[in-house]
């Protein structure tokens, strides 16, 4: 059945804008923004402005990199929403510093038009560049801006030109949402003022992540019934850290001779590393061991998910991962490194554990005790519950209409 087309013309109340958003080009990017900002749009109105980076002869590019910056349509709905897709002018190497700006002039007229339709609100996420464009665009049309920020706000302040960009976009901000108190308190050493600060965690669907049969679940990937089985999901990149688990499971398989590791995921905008993790499995003899499983919709990953022990995510930087929330709510505990967010969400020991990021023996020493530990999995379960998107929805919610009452009855104040 053909999905309902919505009129163009049909009043908007707020617009979100990421250049991370999924597509039929990027099925996989930004999920976690959609998850969010979709359940939203239950309750108010809202189109999508995804910005798509372009520059002359990239599809040339794309002949021996089929993956290199999909396209996506100009227009796509997705549940009945609108989903832009405006391209910008972004070369890679050093022109990409002006990525915000090209970001920003390529969306105007588009948002110009929304502006008309009734939008009242831009919703950015991450703060550099889409948060710098969105500014741009709020001064221009003035429409007053929120911010999320998302995790990649850590690495960006270290660079000190983008350290002051970021300080400058999200001082101009009519909220800075993140996303862990980790990140809020980013935003305050970056100038943001306290009051204009709020955290909003990500949340969990219970309906979609819960456990099923454990016998039914390993019969699907073919695992033996009373192996010990890790899992980790995310993108096959440097940053998540599937490399350092398979340094650890030689030394572990000693003690666990029946061990299994689930790697659940595919490339990311960030890249594709799986040449580098299937020759370090084949270096280190562990071919039976080791088993890729690819991309999986968000609708499957309980399977994988119920079929295994213990979750494990040892990763160089997070802002808030959605995953673990997904894995406790299929009863797994979670091991995981002290960066970002983690720590907020393994926030007690019957949850998991939480490890210094590079200390491969304390990784080894935590996955050892998970696997051998007997967890009270319906505890972890009920704290995955206590984390659904009803109250983050909520929270959003009282502050977006907040926003829009404060910037109607103070016109020509945006960006000031």
């Amino acid at each position: 059945m053909a999905e309902h087309r919505p009129a163009e013309s049909a009043r908007i109340d707020l617009v979100v804008f990421s250049s991370l958003f999924p597509s039929a080009a990027r099925p996989g990017a930004g999920l976690f923004i959609r998850e969010r900002m979709f359940r939203v749009a239950e309750q108010r109105p809202l189109v999508v402005v995804s910005p798509q980076p372009w520059f002359p002869g990239q599809s040339l590019i794309r002949l021996l990199r089929p993956s290199y910056r999909p396209q996506a349509a100009a227009l796509e709905i997705q549940h009945g929403i609108r989903v832009y897709h405006p391209r910008f002018l972004s070369v890679p190497g050093l022109l990409r510093q002006f990525d915000g700006w090209s970001m920003a002039l390529a969306s105007f007229w588009l948002m110009r038009r929304l502006k008309r339709q009734g939008a009242r609100l831009i919703d950015a996420h991450f703060a550099y560049p889409d948060g710098e464009a969105a500014i741009r665009l709020g001064r221009w049309l003035d429409l007053p801006v929120t911010i999320t920020l998302r995790g990649t706000e850590v690495p960006h302040s270290r660079q000190p030109a983008l350290r002051a960009r970021l300080s400058r976009t999200l001082e101009a901000a009519a909220r800075v949402f993140s996303v862990s108190d980790s990140l809020r308190r980013l935003a305050l050493e970056l100038g943001v003022a306290a009051e204009k600060t709020e955290v909003v965690g990500n949340g969990v669907d219970t309906a979609r992540f819960h456990p099923v049969d454990r016998a039914s679940a390993r019969a699907r990937f073919q695992l033996p019934e009373n192996a010990k089985v890790l899992i980790s999901v995310g993108g096959l990149v440097e940053r998540k850290g599937m490399q350092r688990v398979i340094d650890c499971l030689p030394a572990l398989i000693e003690h666990h001779p029946d061990l299994h590791y689930l790697i659940v995921g595919g490339a990311s905008p960030e890249g594709d590393n799986r040449a580098e993790l299937t020759a370090q499995v084949a270096r280190l003899g562990l071919a039976g061991s080791v088993h890729f499983l690819g991309a999986m919709p968000s609708d499957e990953l309980k399977w994988p998910l119920s079929a295994s022990d213990v979750f494990v995510l040892a990763t160089r930087n997070e802002g808030w991962a959605n995953v673990f929330l997904e894995a406790m709510a299929c009863g797994l505990p979670v091991v995981t490194t002290d960066v970002g967010g983690n720590a907020e969400v393994v926030c007690r020991a019957e949850l998991g554990s939480i490890v210094p990021f590079g200390d491969a023996a304390a990784l080894q020493r935590a996955l050892h005790a998970a696997l051998d530990k007997n967890w009270d999995r319906a505890a972890i379960i009920e704290y995955a519950r206590g984390n659904q998107w009803d109250r983050r929805v909520a929270q959003l919610l009282q502050a977006f209409d907040s926003i829009t009452g404060a910037a109607a009855s103070q016109p020509g104040l945006v960006g000031k």
